[in-house]
């Protein structure tokens, strides 16, 4: 490994990101360490999603820079982003509805090399026994829940090094939640995975992340662990009224 190993997985600096005139994001800055879960939770329209598409370049950041893995890629098309290990589960459980269970797991097995695909389909298949039940099974009739297993284990047959995870839990019923914020937390225990979260459930963000970052009106406004946000009443107060969804 070169000196990228030393310095965070995913480094992101000034980023500024704009919808035409509208600024959206606001000079970001962010770190994802190696084998760590960072979310970053906000309001619905704080920019939280937009700054998980620039990422992945598109839109594309209007100044400041995202380094991964060592490399510069606030310029990179998208699809060279994603050849380098970084897979992205996005909002509203984007699945091709009309193929089966298991033609979208290979979809997302699609810049891997084949002699893993059967190995990566049995631990997929393991996480979520649900697909495996359903591997048949045209994405669209799924329910909600399995839909967002489905996009989360297409992502894992990239074998990404970073897993993007863009509002997992939106429309889901609360148990549905809590058992795929479990598979994530096991991936990241067991196999080191880094996982960058966005989410507008607080709750179970923060205390499933190491560390996190609060995002208001394309600014970070916050952060800290996981535990020290949850604790903090500016954030008690703004998302966690109500308490545990």
């Amino acid at each position: 490994m070169s000196n990228a190993s030393q310095g965070p997985l995913l480094a992101v600096r000034g980023v500024e990101t704009y919808y035409g005139k509208i600024v959206a994001l606001r000079g970001v800055d962010m770190d994802v360490n190696r084998g760590e879960i960072v979310t970053l939770i906000g309001a619905n329209g704080a920019g939280k999603s937009t700054l998980m598409m620039t990422i992945c370049g598109d839109p594309r950041a209007r100044a400041g820079s995202i380094v991964y893995d060592g490399a510069d890629i606030t310029r990179m098309p998208t699809h060279e982003i994603m050849k380098m290990g970084i897979a992205q589960s996005p909002e509203g459980r984007r699945i091709f509805p009309r193929m089966t269970v298991m033609e979208n797991l290979q979809m997302g097995a699609l810049l891997v090399p084949p002699q893993h695909f059967e190995d990566d389909l049995k631990r997929v298949f393991e996480l979520f026994p649900r697909l495996k039940e359903r591997a048949g099974q045209r994405g669209g009739t799924l329910s909600g829940g399995e839909q967002q297993m489905l996009a989360i284990a297409r992502a894992l047959m990239g074998r990404p090094k970073l897993l993007l995870l863009d509002e997992p839990s939106l429309g889901l019923a609360p148990l549905i939640v809590k058992q795929i914020f479990e598979v994530v937390r096991d991936l990241n225990r067991n196999e080191g995975l880094t996982v960058f979260l966005v989410e507008q459930n607080a709750y179970h963000a923060l205390k499933l992340a190491h560390r996190g970052y609060v995002m208001v009106n394309g600014n970070i406004t916050m952060s800290g662990t996981g535990a020290e946000l949850l604790k903090r009443e500016e954030v008690r107060a703004a998302y966690l009224e109500g308490g545990r969804h």
